[in-house]
């Protein structure tokens, strides 16, 4: 009785993943798992055990080397899973107590090394925890659950610049600087650079000590990233470029300030040329609209945008 009960839940559960398969093309979402392979972009700086815990199932969004065979919801995707499926399933109705999964803890999401099938069962019945072995990764910058592998990346290189530049221990609680396209950060650095070159030449520096780096990553920050935002969002430039970052946007905007100075001989300042960068640069409101509108059905709109 309680195989065939648990037959019943396992085709159920696979017509569910069809389902939710289609709805992820309309919306152009990802419906699969996410390869723990891809954590190794974050660039961890070591692992500890933290024991056996019980971990929210929902947190769950990732496997070492299953994640072709559930989908984004654990829904198993293959009728070769069905036996092992119904195994679990049959012994959790029989009250049977089941040994803890193995997992990877990375940030605050999970990453199953053993125990996927049963994941997918205590998922499918509405289960809010499970008991799991945590193994966790040390990372910078924390993977989210609807992240892509260039997500990834990306956050990998801005963990590579926070431990570059120290900006998150200088600047506690400091705006987040992400990007939408990688190998952007090496132009921060650039920045940075020729700031403490700079400041090094001011008069009022004459017979003091060298600038140093940690000094320049807070004046460039300070002084540069912060003015460049702030004038982005006096003149609500964020709301014509959809989908974009305020680091995108600050990159762009101090390439149009050197561009405005050389045309005419002096600095225009930041806020000129943020203004003017959004007033000729950003797309035609229908374009807009049709971005906001994409990124609406994959829920990758901000509200402030």
């Amino acid at each position: 009785m309680t195989r065939s009960t648990a037959r019943g839940e396992v085709e159920r559960a696979r017509l569910m993943s069809d389902v939710r398969d289609l709805v992820a093309i309309l919306r152009g979402q990802p419906n699969e798992l996410l390869p723990f392979e891809w954590v190794k972009h974050l660039a961890p700086m070591g692992e500890h055990s933290l024991g056996v815990q019980a971990i929210e199932v929902a947190h769950i969004i990732g496997s070492v080397d299953r994640y072709r065979e559930f989908d984004r919801h654990y829904l198993p995707k293959e009728k070769h899973l069905d036996e092992r499926w119904i195994g679990i399933r049959s012994a959790q109705l029989q009250g049977k107590e089941l040994p803890p999964i193995q997992v990877y803890k990375v940030g605050e999401l999970y990453f199953v090394k053993d125990g996927n099938h049963r994941v997918s069962v205590a998922r499918r019945q509405g289960q809010a925890y499970i008991d799991a072995h945590v193994i966790e990764l040390n990372v910078t910058v924390p993977p989210e659950e609807s992240d892509t592998l260039m997500d990834l990346i990306i956050k990998g290189e801005y963990a590579q610049f926070l431990r570059a530049t120290g900006l998150d221990l200088l600047v506690p609680g400091h705006r987040e600087i992400l990007f939408t396209t990688p190998g952007r950060y090496d132009k921060l650095l650039e920045h940075i650079r020729t700031r403490q070159y700079f400041l090094d030449r001011k008069p009022e520096r004459a017979g003091l000590p060298p600038v140093t780096w940690e000094e320049a990553v807070v004046s460039w920050y300070e002084r540069l990233y912060l003015r460049i935002v702030d004038n982005l969002d006096l003149h609500h430039v964020m709301f014509r470029f959809p989908g974009r970052t305020e680091a995108d946007l600050y990159l762009w905007t101090m390439d149009h300030r050197y561009f405005l100075t050389q045309k005419y001989g002096h600095d225009v300042g930041s806020e000129e040329a943020a203004r003017d960068f959004g007033k000729h640069f950003s797309p035609p409101a229908y374009k807009r609209l049709g971005q906001r509108m994409q990124l609406l059905l994959r829920g990758k709109l901000d509200s402030a945008m």
